[in-house]
């Protein structure tokens, strides 16, 4: 099958497919005419790709989860590694995001979000030092129209 038919079954686009060959993921067969050829395995291991990818997991990881996916002596714990530091991660930038909007939340509060010019977010975003805020004065092109 052409990589048209490859990305409507995969549920990826082609440009991603050839992402993926360019770096070693996939290896469609090719036709006589140089056109990849996609076969059923490749479809599959690009839905595998795409979950794996839906789930945090980065190239690199997917490389390795294919690589133990084929193996049959693999071992689950290797598995269950990787799953398991995927999900140290998230929860590491959970922490990360939640810090960042009760930061925002603060700024935002102390905002009196009124007609004046005062707005801790912008002093905040800044520096906080008050020398250093003074308005930035970037030129906007005008348009007639």
């Amino acid at each position: 099958m052409n990589i048209g038919e490859a990305s409507r079954r995969s549920g990826l686009p082609p440009k991603t497919i050839r992402y993926y060959e360019e770096v070693g993921l996939v290896r469609p067969a090719r036709a006589q005419n140089g056109y990849r050829d996609y076969r059923e395995r490749d479809v599959h291991l690009l839905r595998f790709l795409q979950r794996s990818r839906s789930l945090g997991f980065s190239i690199e990881e997917a490389r390795r989860l294919l690589a133990l996916y084929a193996d049959d002596q693999r071992h689950s714990e290797d598995v269950r590694r990787m799953a398991s530091g995927r999900m140290a991660e998230i929860d590491r930038k959970i922490e990360e995001l939640m810090s960042l909007r009760k930061a925002l939340s603060v700024l935002a509060e102390q905002c009196p979000g009124d007609s004046g010019p005062d707005c801790p977010i912008l002093e905040e975003i800044a520096g906080g030092d008050t020398a250093a805020s003074a308005p930035l004065r970037i030129k906007t092109p005008k348009f007639d129209g």
